[in-house]
Protein backbone atom coordinates (compact mmCIF):
# COMPACT_ATOMS: atom_id res chain seq x y z
CA UNK A 1 0.00 0.00 0.00
CA UNK A 2 1.55 3.16 -1.15
CA UNK A 3 4.56 1.89 -1.40
CA UNK A 4 5.89 3.82 -4.52
CA UNK A 5 4.25 7.44 -2.64
CA UNK A 6 6.07 6.71 0.60
CA UNK A 7 9.48 5.86 -1.26
CA UNK A 8 8.78 9.34 -3.59
CA UNK A 9 8.19 11.16 -0.10
CA UNK A 10 11.33 9.60 2.50
CA UNK A 11 13.37 11.24 -0.42
CA UNK A 12 12.24 14.72 0.02
CA UNK A 13 12.58 14.31 3.53
CA UNK A 14 16.11 12.41 3.91
CA UNK A 15 17.13 15.83 1.33
CA UNK A 16 15.59 18.23 3.96
CA UNK A 17 16.71 16.14 7.46
CA UNK A 18 20.33 17.27 5.87
CA UNK A 19 20.04 20.86 5.90
CA UNK A 20 20.73 22.67 9.08
CA UNK A 21 18.37 25.67 7.85
CA UNK A 22 15.89 26.13 5.11
CA UNK A 23 16.20 28.20 2.30
CA UNK A 24 13.58 29.36 0.11
CA UNK A 25 15.04 27.59 -2.33
CA UNK A 26 15.00 24.22 -0.38
CA UNK A 27 10.90 24.57 0.73
CA UNK A 28 10.16 25.34 -3.39
CA UNK A 29 11.87 22.04 -4.10
CA UNK A 30 10.61 20.15 -1.79
CA UNK A 31 7.13 21.26 -2.11
CA UNK A 32 7.74 20.39 -6.08
CA UNK A 33 8.98 17.23 -5.53
CA UNK A 34 5.97 16.84 -3.05
CA UNK A 35 3.73 18.13 -5.88
CA UNK A 36 4.97 15.33 -8.19
CA UNK A 37 4.81 12.60 -5.46
CA UNK A 38 1.10 13.02 -5.21
CA UNK A 39 0.07 13.38 -8.81
CA UNK A 40 2.06 10.12 -9.41
CA UNK A 41 0.03 8.28 -7.03
CA UNK A 42 -2.95 9.13 -8.48
CA UNK A 43 -4.31 11.88 -6.08
CA UNK A 44 -6.47 14.32 -7.31
CA UNK A 45 -4.65 17.49 -8.66
CA UNK A 46 -7.26 19.64 -7.03
CA UNK A 47 -6.29 18.22 -3.84
CA UNK A 48 -2.78 18.20 -4.93
CA UNK A 49 -2.94 22.13 -5.48
CA UNK A 50 -4.74 22.97 -2.16
CA UNK A 51 -2.44 20.47 -0.07
CA UNK A 52 0.63 22.00 -1.41
CA UNK A 53 -0.24 25.53 -1.11
CA UNK A 54 -1.07 24.85 2.73
CA UNK A 55 2.43 22.71 3.03
CA UNK A 56 4.29 26.07 1.58
CA UNK A 57 3.01 28.65 3.71
CA UNK A 58 3.34 26.62 7.19
CA UNK A 59 7.00 25.62 5.66
CA UNK A 60 8.30 29.14 4.94
CA UNK A 61 6.86 30.28 8.72
CA UNK A 62 8.62 31.29 12.06
CA UNK A 63 7.64 27.92 13.35
CA UNK A 64 9.66 26.04 11.41
CA UNK A 65 12.52 28.49 10.80
CA UNK A 66 13.22 28.74 14.82
CA UNK A 67 12.94 24.75 14.89
CA UNK A 68 16.39 22.88 15.96
CA UNK A 69 15.35 20.36 12.88
CA UNK A 70 13.53 22.13 10.41
CA UNK A 71 13.90 18.96 8.39
CA UNK A 72 12.13 17.08 10.72
CA UNK A 73 9.26 20.35 11.38
CA UNK A 74 8.31 20.32 7.85
CA UNK A 75 7.74 16.20 8.38
CA UNK A 76 5.41 17.31 11.26
CA UNK A 77 3.35 19.59 9.11
CA UNK A 78 3.30 17.39 5.91
CA UNK A 79 1.90 14.18 8.62
CA UNK A 80 -0.52 16.82 9.81
CA UNK A 81 -1.99 18.18 6.58
CA UNK A 82 -2.10 14.34 5.46
CA UNK A 83 -4.21 13.86 8.42
CA UNK A 84 -6.60 16.84 7.78
CA UNK A 85 -6.80 16.17 4.19
CA UNK A 86 -7.90 12.26 4.89
CA UNK A 87 -10.56 13.46 7.19
CA UNK A 88 -11.65 12.71 10.63
CA UNK A 89 -12.32 9.03 11.58
CA UNK A 90 -15.97 7.64 10.66
CA UNK A 91 -17.41 4.52 13.05
CA UNK A 92 -20.57 2.82 11.83
CA UNK A 93 -23.79 4.46 12.77
CA UNK A 94 -25.47 1.30 14.83
CA UNK A 95 -27.96 2.86 16.83
CA UNK A 96 -32.22 2.76 16.93
CA UNK A 97 -34.30 0.00 16.39
CA UNK A 98 -32.64 -3.87 15.85
CA UNK A 99 -31.94 -5.10 13.21
CA UNK A 100 -30.02 -2.20 11.57
CA UNK A 101 -29.69 -2.22 7.98
CA UNK A 102 -26.51 -1.71 6.22
CA UNK A 103 -26.61 -1.55 2.71
CA UNK A 104 -23.80 -1.39 0.34
CA UNK A 105 -24.01 -0.35 -3.19
CA UNK A 106 -21.60 0.23 -5.59
CA UNK A 107 -20.51 -1.07 -9.68
CA UNK A 108 -19.63 -4.36 -11.24
CA UNK A 109 -16.48 -6.21 -9.49
CA UNK A 110 -15.80 -3.36 -6.85
CA UNK A 111 -15.62 -6.28 -4.59
CA UNK A 112 -19.13 -5.71 -3.33
CA UNK A 113 -20.07 -9.38 -2.13
CA UNK A 114 -16.17 -9.85 -0.44
CA UNK A 115 -16.96 -6.23 1.18
CA UNK A 116 -20.19 -7.51 2.56
CA UNK A 117 -18.51 -10.71 4.21
CA UNK A 118 -16.23 -9.26 5.51
CA UNK A 119 -17.71 -6.72 6.93
CA UNK A 120 -20.71 -8.96 8.76
CA UNK A 121 -16.96 -10.74 10.17
CA UNK A 122 -16.21 -8.08 11.86
CA UNK A 123 -19.26 -6.98 13.50
CA UNK A 124 -19.82 -10.25 15.03
CA UNK A 125 -16.35 -10.23 16.14
CA UNK A 126 -17.75 -6.66 17.90
CA UNK A 127 -20.66 -8.64 19.57
CA UNK A 128 -23.45 -8.25 17.15
CA UNK A 129 -25.40 -10.92 15.36
CA UNK A 130 -25.33 -10.52 11.99
CA UNK A 131 -27.46 -11.97 8.86
CA UNK A 132 -26.56 -11.12 5.00
CA UNK A 133 -29.06 -10.76 2.46
CA UNK A 134 -28.07 -11.70 -1.31
CA UNK A 135 -29.80 -8.32 -3.05
CA UNK A 136 -28.79 -9.39 -6.91
CA UNK A 137 -30.95 -11.07 -8.73
CA UNK A 138 -29.00 -10.09 -11.95
CA UNK A 139 -25.19 -11.51 -11.69
CA UNK A 140 -25.13 -15.14 -12.09
CA UNK A 141 -24.45 -17.49 -9.05
CA UNK A 142 -23.76 -13.71 -7.00
CA UNK A 143 -26.70 -14.96 -4.04
CA UNK A 144 -24.85 -18.87 -4.36
CA UNK A 145 -21.15 -16.75 -3.80
CA UNK A 146 -22.71 -14.96 -0.83
CA UNK A 147 -23.87 -18.33 0.59
CA UNK A 148 -20.60 -19.36 0.55
CA UNK A 149 -18.96 -16.77 2.03
CA UNK A 150 -21.90 -17.14 5.28
CA UNK A 151 -21.16 -20.54 5.39
CA UNK A 152 -17.27 -20.26 5.76
CA UNK A 153 -17.76 -17.48 8.88
CA UNK A 154 -20.98 -19.05 9.99
CA UNK A 155 -23.13 -16.33 9.06
CA UNK A 156 -27.03 -17.06 8.02
CA UNK A 157 -27.56 -15.93 4.18
CA UNK A 158 -31.08 -14.30 2.83
CA UNK A 159 -32.21 -15.38 -0.61
CA UNK A 160 -35.52 -16.29 -1.93
CA UNK A 161 -35.21 -17.12 -6.10
CA UNK A 162 -37.79 -14.88 -7.89
CA UNK A 163 -38.64 -11.53 -5.03
CA UNK A 164 -37.67 -7.96 -6.51
CA UNK A 165 -34.42 -6.88 -4.88
CA UNK A 166 -36.47 -4.07 -2.92
CA UNK A 167 -39.12 -7.01 -1.69
CA UNK A 168 -36.22 -9.29 -0.72
CA UNK A 169 -34.75 -6.82 0.96
CA UNK A 170 -37.64 -6.05 3.27
CA UNK A 171 -38.58 -9.76 3.95
CA UNK A 172 -35.26 -10.49 4.99
CA UNK A 173 -35.26 -7.58 7.46
CA UNK A 174 -38.90 -9.20 8.43
CA UNK A 175 -36.73 -12.38 8.85
CA UNK A 176 -33.77 -10.59 10.57
CA UNK A 177 -36.13 -8.81 13.09
CA UNK A 178 -37.89 -12.74 14.45
CA UNK A 179 -34.61 -14.21 14.67
CA UNK A 180 -33.32 -11.63 16.78
CA UNK A 181 -30.27 -10.56 14.68
CA UNK A 182 -29.24 -7.00 15.26
CA UNK A 183 -27.61 -6.57 11.40
CA UNK A 184 -28.47 -6.61 8.30
CA UNK A 185 -26.28 -6.49 5.73
CA UNK A 186 -27.60 -6.08 2.39
CA UNK A 187 -25.77 -6.77 -0.96
CA UNK A 188 -27.13 -4.71 -3.70
CA UNK A 189 -26.91 -5.85 -7.54
CA UNK A 190 -24.04 -3.60 -9.56
CA UNK A 191 -23.54 -2.48 -13.26
CA UNK A 192 -20.56 -2.21 -15.14
CA UNK A 193 -21.56 1.80 -15.33
CA UNK A 194 -24.26 4.39 -13.62
CA UNK A 195 -27.64 4.54 -14.53
CA UNK A 196 -31.05 5.51 -13.73
CA UNK A 197 -32.49 1.92 -13.30
CA UNK A 198 -29.73 1.18 -10.85
CA UNK A 199 -30.63 3.81 -8.79
CA UNK A 200 -34.01 3.54 -8.92
CA UNK A 201 -33.33 -0.02 -7.17
CA UNK A 202 -31.43 1.02 -4.19
CA UNK A 203 -33.55 3.75 -3.46
CA UNK A 204 -36.13 0.97 -3.35
CA UNK A 205 -34.38 -0.74 -1.42
CA UNK A 206 -33.87 1.97 1.26
CA UNK A 207 -37.09 3.11 1.17
CA UNK A 208 -38.58 -0.52 2.31
CA UNK A 209 -35.21 -1.64 4.80
CA UNK A 210 -34.48 2.29 6.00
CA UNK A 211 -30.89 1.42 6.24
CA UNK A 212 -29.04 3.36 9.48
CA UNK A 213 -25.57 3.08 6.99
CA UNK A 214 -25.28 3.18 2.97
CA UNK A 215 -21.90 2.04 1.31
CA UNK A 216 -20.52 2.63 -1.24
CA UNK A 217 -17.93 0.34 -2.14
CA UNK A 218 -15.13 1.59 -4.34
CA UNK A 219 -12.17 -0.18 -6.14
CA UNK A 220 -9.22 1.77 -5.28
CA UNK A 221 -7.04 0.07 -8.12
CA UNK A 222 -8.70 2.67 -10.68
CA UNK A 223 -7.22 5.84 -9.49
CA UNK A 224 -9.36 8.97 -10.30
CA UNK A 225 -11.87 7.01 -12.11
CA UNK A 226 -13.22 6.36 -8.00
CA UNK A 227 -14.28 9.86 -8.26
CA UNK A 228 -16.84 10.45 -10.40
CA UNK A 229 -18.54 7.03 -9.69
CA UNK A 230 -18.81 7.91 -6.36
CA UNK A 231 -20.18 11.70 -7.10
CA UNK A 232 -22.66 9.90 -9.38
CA UNK A 233 -23.40 7.60 -6.48
CA UNK A 234 -23.26 10.49 -3.52
CA UNK A 235 -25.84 12.49 -6.28
CA UNK A 236 -28.55 9.97 -6.63
CA UNK A 237 -28.51 8.59 -2.99
CA UNK A 238 -27.67 9.75 0.52
CA UNK A 239 -24.01 7.75 1.10
CA UNK A 240 -23.19 8.11 4.79
CA UNK A 241 -19.89 6.31 3.68
CA UNK A 242 -17.29 4.72 1.88
CA UNK A 243 -15.80 1.20 1.47
CA UNK A 244 -12.17 1.20 -0.95
CA UNK A 245 -11.56 -2.25 -1.24
CA UNK A 246 -8.27 -3.95 -2.90
CA UNK A 247 -5.60 -1.32 -1.50
CA UNK A 248 -2.95 -4.01 -1.29
CA UNK A 249 -3.32 -4.29 -4.64
CA UNK A 250 -2.62 -0.69 -5.93
CA UNK A 251 0.89 0.64 -5.01
CA UNK A 252 -0.26 4.23 -5.87
CA UNK A 253 -3.47 4.49 -3.42
CA UNK A 254 -4.63 8.01 -4.63
CA UNK A 255 -8.11 7.76 -3.93
CA UNK A 256 -8.26 7.39 -0.33
CA UNK A 257 -6.14 10.45 0.03
CA UNK A 258 -8.53 12.27 -3.01
CA UNK A 259 -11.91 10.78 -2.12
CA UNK A 260 -12.92 12.34 0.87
CA UNK A 261 -11.70 16.03 -0.09
CA UNK A 262 -13.42 15.58 -3.56
CA UNK A 263 -16.77 14.14 -2.40
CA UNK A 264 -17.28 14.98 0.79
CA UNK A 265 -18.03 11.31 2.25
CA UNK A 266 -16.18 10.01 4.92
CA UNK A 267 -14.06 6.88 4.29
CA UNK A 268 -15.36 3.63 6.78
CA UNK A 269 -13.41 0.80 6.09
CA UNK A 270 -10.03 -0.64 3.73
CA UNK A 271 -10.78 -3.63 2.28
CA UNK A 272 -6.47 -4.52 2.66
CA UNK A 273 -6.15 -8.55 1.09
CA UNK A 274 -8.27 -11.31 -0.14
CA UNK A 275 -9.10 -13.21 3.13
CA UNK A 276 -12.31 -12.52 5.09
CA UNK A 277 -10.14 -10.88 8.28
CA UNK A 278 -8.55 -8.26 5.90
CA UNK A 279 -11.02 -5.27 6.25
CA UNK A 280 -9.47 -2.08 8.40
CA UNK A 281 -11.87 0.57 10.00
CA UNK A 282 -10.32 3.45 8.56
CA UNK A 283 -7.98 6.13 10.98
CA UNK A 284 -6.34 8.69 9.00
CA UNK A 285 -3.91 9.28 11.58
CA UNK A 286 -2.30 5.79 11.11
CA UNK A 287 -2.95 5.74 7.61
CA UNK A 288 -0.87 8.79 7.29
CA UNK A 289 1.87 7.50 9.60
CA UNK A 290 2.14 4.22 6.85
CA UNK A 291 2.27 6.89 4.11
CA UNK A 292 5.00 8.51 5.19
CA UNK A 293 7.32 5.83 6.12
CA UNK A 294 6.47 5.44 10.03
CA UNK A 295 4.95 2.34 10.07
CA UNK A 296 1.59 1.45 11.89
CA UNK A 297 2.03 0.03 15.43
CA UNK A 298 -1.38 0.06 16.41
CA UNK A 299 -2.68 -1.77 13.68
CA UNK A 300 0.02 -3.84 13.79
CA UNK A 301 -1.20 -4.78 17.11
CA UNK A 302 -4.73 -5.35 16.30
CA UNK A 303 -3.68 -7.73 14.13
CA UNK A 304 -1.86 -9.71 16.86
CA UNK A 305 -4.82 -9.54 18.93
CA UNK A 306 -7.05 -11.10 16.71
CA UNK A 307 -4.27 -13.83 15.73
CA UNK A 308 -2.80 -14.62 18.85
CA UNK A 309 -3.85 -17.28 21.52
CA UNK A 310 -4.14 -15.42 23.86
CA UNK A 311 -2.77 -17.54 26.73
CA UNK A 312 0.02 -19.38 24.21
CA UNK A 313 1.28 -15.14 23.62
CA UNK A 314 1.53 -15.08 27.52
CA UNK A 315 3.20 -18.36 27.76
CA UNK A 316 5.65 -17.51 25.29
CA UNK A 317 6.26 -14.42 26.54
CA UNK A 318 6.73 -15.55 29.36
CA UNK A 319 9.12 -18.38 28.49
CA UNK A 320 10.77 -15.71 26.63
CA UNK A 321 11.72 -13.51 29.98
CA UNK A 322 12.66 -16.49 31.42
CA UNK A 323 15.70 -17.21 28.46
CA UNK A 324 13.32 -20.34 27.54
CA UNK A 325 13.57 -19.88 23.56
CA UNK A 326 13.58 -22.65 21.65
CA UNK A 327 12.92 -23.81 18.38
CA UNK A 328 9.54 -24.91 19.25
CA UNK A 329 8.42 -21.85 20.55
CA UNK A 330 9.65 -19.90 17.30
CA UNK A 331 7.90 -22.51 15.11
CA UNK A 332 4.82 -21.26 17.48
CA UNK A 333 5.05 -18.17 17.24
CA UNK A 334 5.98 -18.38 13.29
CA UNK A 335 2.48 -19.92 13.45
CA UNK A 336 1.09 -17.28 14.56
CA UNK A 337 2.69 -14.56 12.40
CA UNK A 338 1.21 -16.13 9.69
CA UNK A 339 -2.85 -15.81 10.87
CA UNK A 340 -2.14 -12.10 10.72
CA UNK A 341 -1.61 -12.10 7.24
CA UNK A 342 0.54 -11.11 4.42
CA UNK A 343 4.07 -11.38 5.45
CA UNK A 344 4.56 -7.61 2.97
CA UNK A 345 1.80 -5.80 4.94
CA UNK A 346 3.04 -6.66 8.38
CA UNK A 347 6.28 -5.26 7.41
CA UNK A 348 4.59 -2.21 6.41
CA UNK A 349 3.66 -1.83 9.80
CA UNK A 350 6.89 -1.65 11.51
CA UNK A 351 7.68 1.58 12.43
CA UNK A 352 11.89 3.07 12.73
CA UNK A 353 14.88 1.19 11.27
CA UNK A 354 13.13 -1.85 11.95
CA UNK A 355 10.42 -0.87 9.23
CA UNK A 356 12.96 0.60 6.96
CA UNK A 357 14.75 -2.24 7.15
CA UNK A 358 12.07 -4.57 6.36
CA UNK A 359 11.01 -2.52 3.91
CA UNK A 360 14.55 -2.71 1.80
CA UNK A 361 14.06 -6.66 1.49
CA UNK A 362 11.29 -7.43 -1.22
CA UNK A 363 7.90 -9.66 -0.10
CA UNK A 364 8.63 -12.47 -2.13
CA UNK A 365 12.33 -12.77 -0.45
CA UNK A 366 10.80 -12.78 2.78
CA UNK A 367 8.00 -15.35 1.89
CA UNK A 368 10.62 -17.12 0.19
CA UNK A 369 12.77 -17.21 3.55
CA UNK A 370 9.76 -18.00 5.98
CA UNK A 371 8.59 -21.10 4.57
CA UNK A 372 12.74 -22.15 4.32
CA UNK A 373 12.54 -21.85 7.76
CA UNK A 374 9.22 -23.41 7.83
CA UNK A 375 10.14 -26.57 6.01
CA UNK A 376 13.34 -27.39 8.01
CA UNK A 377 11.64 -26.79 11.92
CA UNK A 378 8.81 -29.20 10.28
CA UNK A 379 11.51 -31.49 9.69
CA UNK A 380 12.58 -31.96 13.29
CA UNK A 381 11.60 -34.21 15.98
CA UNK A 382 9.45 -32.14 18.69
CA UNK A 383 12.58 -33.03 20.98
CA UNK A 384 15.06 -31.56 18.23
CA UNK A 385 13.05 -28.57 18.39
CA UNK A 386 12.85 -28.36 22.36
CA UNK A 387 16.37 -29.02 23.03
CA UNK A 388 18.36 -27.90 19.98
CA UNK A 389 21.92 -29.18 21.35
CA UNK A 390 20.90 -32.60 19.56
CA UNK A 391 20.90 -31.33 16.68
CA UNK A 392 24.58 -33.27 15.29
CA UNK A 393 25.79 -33.60 11.55
CA UNK A 394 23.81 -36.60 10.89
CA UNK A 395 20.90 -35.10 12.21
CA UNK A 396 20.78 -32.00 10.14
CA UNK A 397 21.87 -33.69 6.95
CA UNK A 398 18.09 -35.69 7.65
CA UNK A 399 16.75 -32.34 8.15
CA UNK A 400 18.27 -31.05 5.11
CA UNK A 401 17.01 -33.77 3.15
CA UNK A 402 13.68 -33.91 4.20
CA UNK A 403 12.96 -30.09 3.90
CA UNK A 404 14.65 -29.94 0.57
CA UNK A 405 17.09 -27.71 1.67
CA UNK A 406 21.15 -27.96 1.97
CA UNK A 407 23.06 -28.88 5.26
CA UNK A 408 24.46 -24.91 4.98
CA UNK A 409 20.44 -23.60 4.97
CA UNK A 410 20.33 -25.54 8.24
CA UNK A 411 23.39 -24.25 9.86
CA UNK A 412 22.25 -20.63 8.41
CA UNK A 413 19.05 -20.97 10.36
CA UNK A 414 20.92 -22.48 13.85
CA UNK A 415 23.29 -19.30 13.63
CA UNK A 416 20.38 -16.79 13.00
CA UNK A 417 18.61 -18.96 16.44
CA UNK A 418 21.76 -18.37 18.29
CA UNK A 419 21.78 -14.45 17.91
CA UNK A 420 18.04 -14.04 18.30
CA UNK A 421 18.83 -16.47 21.68
CA UNK A 422 21.54 -14.37 22.89
CA UNK A 423 19.44 -10.95 22.06
CA UNK A 424 16.78 -12.29 24.41
CA UNK A 425 19.15 -13.16 27.09
CA UNK A 426 20.32 -9.74 26.82
CA UNK A 427 16.77 -8.60 27.31
CA UNK A 428 16.29 -10.84 30.39
CA UNK A 429 19.21 -9.11 32.20
CA UNK A 430 18.36 -5.59 31.48
CA UNK A 431 14.60 -6.24 32.52
CA UNK A 432 13.68 -5.32 28.82
CA UNK A 433 15.51 -2.25 29.12
CA UNK A 434 17.01 -1.47 25.38
CA UNK A 435 14.13 -3.00 23.43
CA UNK A 436 12.70 0.68 21.77
CA UNK A 437 15.95 0.58 20.43
CA UNK A 438 14.59 -2.41 17.83
CA UNK A 439 11.99 0.13 16.66
CA UNK A 440 14.64 3.48 16.08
Amino acid sequence: MFETLTGRLNEVFDKLKRRGKLSAEDVDNAMREVRLALLEADVHYSVVKTFVARLREKATGAEVNKALNPGQQVIKIVNDELIATLGDPAPLALSGEKPRAIMLVGLQGAGKTTAAGKLAKKLRQQGERVMLAAGDPYRPAAAQQLQALGERIDIPVFWEEGLKPEKLAQKALKQAKKGGFSVLIIDTAGRSQLDAEMMSEIRAIAQNTNPVETLLVVDSMIGQEALPIAEGFRDAITLTGLILSKMDGDSRGGAAISIRSVTGVPIKFLGTGEKLDALESYDPSRLSSRILGMGDMIGLIEKAEAAFDAETAEKQAKDLMEGNFTLESWMQQMQQVRKMGPLGQIMDMLPGQMGQAARNVPPEEMEAQLKRTEAILSSMTVQERKNPKLLNASRRRRIAAGSGNTVQDVNRLMKQFRETSKLFKQLQKSGGRGLSRLFG
